[in-house]
């Protein structure tokens, strides 16, 4: 079967490997779609500390089960979530399950960009194999993830309704995260971003103001008008940028809230008054990944059609052509959120 994988100099390479086998209650799963995520991006420049297996963002059809799985079957539409935690360690108990160390070192086999890939017992008993409802098509199954972060990186800072937030990168996780703002109840959703492409997505997804960073002052002159020269209650840099984060603190209010959403560059630092930041009462919450709780969440609301996100998908590409496929995710101007196919689709 053919995988996508690292390749040498941060490319990305497609090769035969042979097909997993599911074991004792395990399943295989053969790929139908599986979104490429800035994270990947990341692993092919190298600035990402992680293990090197590309795509978390799977969806598919269950084509083994494993002795002693009862709740799935062959040909069940299903994702996959990629990480689990032990669900015993101190901090699991105390529920901050995505910084389980645990966690980041559990995987699908050999990954997302697979033809056919593996789920552990430990996946499958913990509910990571999620069955899909029939209206929830192959492409927007893939942005499950992505949207899972969003859902659990509100749920840990908190959405009080009608509040205003800014979304500083409106590239496939920023719109994700503007969406899910506004599904959650936020009464003020603004965004920056450079791209026209992604501006114009973004409004019509119900955005407020979609704004261009470049047009000097633009930003703060928008988050005045909205709030009454107050700043926002939320303020989300969806980029790792250091200067996104810069301009997310200084728009956000006195006693509000910057989640750190987007993953920064390995080794970046940010050079700030520790003083004023202590005097304004501002909290720097990071979130990371997700949980199966809201991932269910998540699937639940588009199931039903409280939330859509079938038109963040701009392009699908086959596996065949994941070279294409990461050239156009990377290129701001041409793609918003970029879908790999494989033989299920």
């Amino acid at each position: 079967m053919k995988v996508g994988r690292l390749g040498p100099a941060g490319s990305i390479i497609l090769e035969e490997a042979p097909e997993p086998r599911a074991g004792a209650g395990e399943v295989t799963v053969r790929l139908a779609a599986c979104g490429i995520c800035g994270t990947d991006l990341e692993k092919l420049r190298g600035n990402y500390r992680s293990a090197g297996i590309l795509g978390h963002e799977p969806v598919g059809r269950i084509a083994e089960v494993g002795d002693g799985v009862r709740e799935l079957r062959e040909g069940d539409r299903v994702f996959v979530h990629h990480h689990i935690p032990c669900l015993t360690c101190e901090i699991c108990r105390r529920g901050d399950t995505t910084f389980c160390p645990t966690y980041s070192t559990t995987n699908l086999d050999p990954g997302g960009f697979a033809e056919r890939f593996r789920a552990s017992a430990a996946h499958v008993r913990q509910g990571a194999v999620l069955p899909l409802a029939p209206s929830v098509d192959w492409a927007t199954g893939a942005l499950l993830e992505p949207a899972g972060c969003v859902r659990t990186a509100l749920r840990r800072v908190g959405l009080p309704p009608g509040a205003r937030v800014l979304v500083l990168g409106l590239g496939p996780v920023g719109l994700l995260y503007a969406r899910l703002a506004r599904a959650l109840g936020a009464g003020w959703v603004g965004g920056t971003e450079i791209s026209e492409l992604r501006r114009r997505a973004a409004e019509r997804g119900g955005i407020d103001a979609a704004i261009d960073p470049r047009e000097e002052g633009a930003v703060h002159a928008a988050v005045r008008r909205a709030t009454g020269d107050l700043g926002v209650d939320l303020a989300v840099p969806a980029s790792g940028h250091p200067a996104v984060l810069r301009t997310a603190l200084e728009e956000v209010r006195r006693g509000g809230t910057v989640n750190l959403f987007g993953l920064p560059e390995a080794g970046s630092r940010l050079d700030e008054d520790l003083q004023r930041l202590y005097l304004r009462g501002v909290r720097i919450v990071p979130s990371y990944a997700t949980t199966e709780e809201d991932i269910r969440d998540v699937h639940d609301r588009v199931a039903d059609g409280r939330l859509a996100l079938a038109d963040l998908v701009s392009h699908r590409e086959p596996l065949q052509r994941i070279t294409e496929a990461f050239r156009l995710a990377a290129a701001p101007s041409e793609a918003l959120k970029v879908v790999v196919t494989g033989p299920a689709f």
